[in-house]
Formats: structure tokens, C-alpha cells, sequence
């Protein structure tokens, strides 16, 4: 039997229609779509919140999730009608011929298991490899994906990666079994820049080697112009308009694509650093920072201060120690050296140490609200609680400070205090993110990675209120992020740290123009453009033909001429 040819088709969707269940009725949320995929072939999804992308990418598994049910149409995976295969026969199919890629590796890993014993789990389930044999693969893949110390790094628990490490992770761990399609849902959207390019060469060089199909579910247009052969957009559950990649970036018919070209539009005027004796709300000085025993620093000397209602925004690529430098200021992780002002006064390093005062001003916004919401609190309740903790508020008080923190999130209230957080879009849920930590009435707040999770439109929609809110109480922002369009778009000053260190720093203007250090062009030249050839000539550029090239030879996919 000869290998299969790389025009055959592998799935097939006719006529799909999916129904949720809500207000004790089903009601259809997917209508009508087709889909025909070949081997070999990259399909990118794309459109905003609620499009039903991810709704549709489950349904090429034959799967539906809980509340929803496939409801009319065919699902054909190499001959099978998935709508229509007995369960058993589907989870034999899952995992071994197809396979899926989710958005929040922190969330999808078993926090109790070795990296490396979840990746063997299903090659050695369904005896394609014996264990050791399974590991032996996983380093390969880890060190084809450029995770490092790839023979180490697998017998880590998956609270000792970065978030970025384990988003690779969980991609090897997809391509175990050398599936026939991947569906792949938002892969990206968690990683920096550099990481991203290293995880994008990886997934097109290994569908190109395996012949392996792919749905690219995505937001980041960009994106998914490296990826995708063809690209289909979607609202609210319809096909808008479907293309090659080519021509849909050159010449998209429909005006609610040409919208999502358009997006990101968002730029308020930079604030300038106070010129009288203006103290910083927050000082950084000096920091050192290290996990646990270890002598190995994580933050080495790192300085910046954070004026009231400003935004500084701190970049860098996964493992720079953003989100470290965050615990270190929130007390989370006591500094080893150095010290944290606010307001002129020294705090203690421990959070424990700190008054109820001192914890009530600097507040946390988190980059996954499914994972920082407690999915057993109604909404009112998980605004209430720091309301009443640092406010001291109770009964018919409470309950109209809540009200007036989702009036000013601009969530009606009347609709959103008795729901739960699953029943809510990925954009309200970080809305409700917000209020949370308004509740506690802050002078500043830090932001770790508030929009990487959200489709362009809505993460307009949270920039624009985040700038409102600012405005309105005179807040100040850290704001953690690697999307250096975000930081365009609300920083007045940018701090870039790498290995822990701060390599530059200075108004959001200036480190946007030439001369930039090294390290920050890197990260600019990094950010992928809409142009399809725009991944392949960077790579050709740094001198790396492909993600396996790297790999096999030892180069670096990120550094020009290393």
C-alpha cells in the first residue's frame, strides 16, 4: 500500500449545525458550515469571539463540549462519519490519528505528572512505541521545538516550565502519534514573539514532513498568514467568506473581513514621565530574585519606577522574568536583594508582612480568566469578596458597590451578578478580571498579559476601557505582555528584560525608533507581518531553512547568523 497522497481529502464537513443549550431551550450556534480539508493542507480559522471556531475545530473530532451537541450535518474523517462512530471507536480515534492543541497549556496539563509521562501516555496506550522508546521520541521533539535541556526537561512538573515552554510541551505531546490532523487552537497566543516563530517553523515543518493535516483556529491574522493554505472567516456561527491565503489577505471580499484587516486601530497619546517632584507609585531597585535554594538568579539588578496614571509596559520573551519581577512587587516572592518602594516607602519583601493597607494598592489582572475565576463563585460574588475584605462592606452596600463596578466594566448588572464564569464570553470574563481588582479601590494595578487570549476586536474593546479607567481614577499599569502592538498602543514607557536583566528601558517612543539594543531589534523584527513569505524569509534571513535544520544542527532560529 502506498503512502497517501498529499491532494487526497482527509476530512470532510458538510451542512454542520451545532446547538447549545441555554434558558432550557437548544438553540443553534453553528449554522450550515462546509469544510473540506486535504492531506498535508493548513485550514486557518479565523474571526472574532463566539465566531465558533473552536466549536467548529472540536466537531472535526466528533466532538461537542459540555452544553452543546452536534445537531444536523456530516463530520467524514478519512471515510468515517465521526456524527455517527460509537464513542469507543472515537476515543481510539482521539489522540492517535487525530489530535488537538488547546489555548491554555497551564490549564490542559495534569499539575501532578511529569511532562515526559503524559507525552508517552498515548503512543504507549495504543502500542505504537514501548515506553522508553516513546521517551527517547519526546526529547526529539522537545529539541525539534527548541525547548531547552530537551533529554531534561520532560521530567519536569509542569509548574516548573514557563508558560511558553509548556505551550511547546503540549504540542510535542500532540504529534506523538504522528496524527493525520491536528487541530490547533490558538497554539500561539500565549507565547512571545521569538518563541512564536520557533513554534511556527515546528508545526509547518512537521506537517510538511508527516503529511499531516491541520486547522489553525486563530485570532492573530498575522498568524495565521504564516500557517494556513486557505483561511475561512466566521461570525456568530456562519461562513462570511472563505479563500486562499493569498488572495484573502490581498483582496477579501466581504466588509466584515476587510473589519478584522482593520483592527488594532486603537492608539492613545503618550503620557509624559512628571517633570516636578512627582514621587514613583512604584520603585524597583536593585532587585535580585531566585526559585526556592537555588543560587541561580531569575531577576539580576533590575531597576524601573512607575509613575501615577501611567503605564509601563515590561517585555520580553518567556522566561525573562516579567511575570517574576510582578511577584517580586506583589510580595509573592520575596527579593534576595534590593528593595520595592511604594509611594516613597519601603514595602516587605514577604506579602505576609504587608498591612491590609499596603496589600489594598497594588492589584493583579490575569492573563487567563477561566483559570483566575472560581468557576463554583457567581460573578457577583467574585467582585464582592474583595469589596468586603478591604472595603468592610455588607449587605445592601455591598451589593451596590458590585453593581457600580460592573456598571463601570460596562456590564449590566441586572444580567451578569447571578451568573457563573461559564457562562460567560472569553472578553467578559476579563472584564470581570477588572472589576475583581478595581474591588479593592488600587492606585495600581499590574496587567499579565490581559489580551493575549482575546481576538483582536474584543482586546480593542479591553485596551480602550483599561485607557478609560486610567483616565477616570488615575490609575498606574505594569503591563506585562509580549504583543509589542499592545504596547504601541497604551505604553508610555517599555521596559525590555532578557535573562532576568533589563537591557533597556525609556518613553515608549524612543524605543520604538532606531538605534534599538540588540535584543529589543529582535524582538521588533519577530513580529510576524501579513505577508504569507514573511515567516520563510525571516528564517532564511538568520540563516535557519527550517525548524528542523535548528535542531538537528544545533543553530538558534532566533539569532541572525549564529
Amino acid at each position: 500500500m502506498g503512502s497517501p497522497k498529499k491532494n487526497e481529502v482527509l476530512l470532510e464537513i458538510k451542512d454542520l449545525r451545532i446547538e447549545g443549550y441555554a434558558d432550557e431551550e437548544w438553540i443553534e450556534i453553528v449554522h450550515g458550515i462546509d469544510l473540506t480539508l486535504h492531506r498535508g493542507e493548513v485550514m486557518g480559522l479565523i474571526g472574532e469571539s463566539g465566531a465558533g471556531k473552536s466549536t467548529i475545530g472540536l466537531a472535526a473530532m466528533g466532538f461537542a463540549r459540555d452544553g452543546c451537541r452536534i445537531s444536523g450535518g456530516s463530520v467524514e474523517f478519512d471515510g468515517m462519519e465521526l456524527t455517527t462512530t460509537p464513542k469507543a471507536d472515537l476515543r481510539a480515534l482521539r489522540g492517535s490519528r487525530i489530535a488537538y492543541v488547546a489555548q491554555s497549556a497551564a490549564a490542559s496539563f495534569n499539575p501532578a505528572q511529569k511532562l515526559i509521562d503524559q507525552h508517552t501516555e498515548a503512543p504507549v496506550h495504543y502500542r505504537m512505541k514501548k515506553r522508553l522508546e516513546a521517551q527517547e521520541d519526546a526529547m526529539e521533539l522537545y529539541e525539534r521545538l527548541r525547548l531547552p535541556n530537551p533529554t531534561e526537561i520532560g521530567f519536569r512538573y509542569p509548574h516548573q516550565v514557563s508558560g511558553g515552554q509548556l505551550q511547546r510541551a503540549m504540542t510535542a505531546m500532540a504529534m506523538a502519534c504522528r496524527p493525520d490532523l491536528i487541530i490547533f487552537d490558538e497554539p500561539t497566543t500565549a507565547l512571545d514573539v521569538t518563541t512564536q516563530i520557533e513554534v511556527l517553523a515546528a508545526i509547518r515543518d512537521i506537517v510538511d514532513q508527516f503529511n499531516t493535516a491541520a486547522i489553525y483556529i486563530t485570532h492573530d491574522l498575522a498568524v495565521v498568514a504564516q500557517m494556513a493554505d486557505t483561511i475561512k472567516v466566521l461570525l456568530k456561527g456562519n461562513e462570511v467568506e472563505e479563500a486562499s491565503t493569498v488572495e484573502m489577505l490581498e483582496n477579501p471580499r466581504e466588509d466584515y473581513t476587510k473589519s478584522l484587516w482593520a483592527v488594532r486601530s486603537f492608539k492613545r497619546e503618550q503620557r509624559a514621565r512628571p517633570t516636578d517632584a512627582t514621587q514613583p507609585i512604584i520603585s524597583v531597585e536593585h532587585i535580585d530574585a531566585s526559585y526556592g535554594n537555588s543560587d541561580v538568579k531569575v531577576l539580576d539588578d533590575v531597576s524601573f519606577d512607575i509613575y501615577p496614571g501611567m503605564t509601563v509596559a515590561v517585555v520580553g520573551e518567556s522566561g525573562s522574568g516579567k511575570s517574576t519581577t510582578a511577584r517580586c512587587i506583589t510580595g509573592l516572592l520575596p527579593p534576595t536583594a534590593g528593595r520595592i518602594l511604594f509611594d516613597g516607602q519601603e514595602l516587605p519583601a514577604r506579602y505576609q508582612d504587608r498591612s491590609k493597607e499596603q496589600l489594598r494598592q497594588v492589584q493583579m489582572i490575569y492573563q487567563i480568566a477561566d483559570t483566575a475565576l472560581n468557576p463554583q463563585m457567581r460573578i457577583g460574588d467574585i467582585i464582592g469578596r474583595p469589596a468586603e475584605f478591604y472595603g468592610n462592606l455588607r449587605g445592601g452596600a455591598l451589593k451596590n458597590r458590585v453593581d457600580e463596578l460592573l456598571d463601570l466594566i460596562e456590564l449590566e448588572p441586572s444580567k451578569f451578578y447571578y451568573r457563573y464564569p461559564s457562562e460567560l464570553s472569553g472578553g467578559q470574563k476579563q472584564r470581570i478580571g477588572i472589576a475583581r481588582a478595581l474591588a479593592a479601590d488600587p492606585r495600581m494595578i499590574i496587567c499579565d498579559e490581559v489580551t493575549s487570549a482575546l481576538d483582536q476586536l474584543v482586546a480593542e474593546g479591553i485596551l480602550k476601557l483599561l485607557d478609560r479607567l486610567q483616565e477616570e481614577l488615575d490609575l498606574a499599569y505594569m503591563f506585562i505582555t509580549h504583543d509589542l502592538a499592545t504596547v504601541r498602543s497604551i505604553a508610555d514607557e517599555v521596559v525590555v528584560m532578557k535573562q532576568g536583566k533589563v537591557v533597556e528601558q525609556g518613553p515608549k517612543d524612543e524605543m520604538f525608533t532606531p538605534p534599538h539594543h540588540p535584543y529589543t531589534d529582535l524582538l521588533l523584527s519577530s513580529v510576524p507581518e501579513m505577508d504569507p513569505n514573511w515567516l520563510t524569509a525571516l528564517l532564511e534571513e538568520r540563516g535557519v531553512d527550517n525548524i528542523g535544520e535548528a535542531a538537528d544542527t544545533g543553530k538558534s532560529a532566533l539569532k541572525p547568523g549564529e
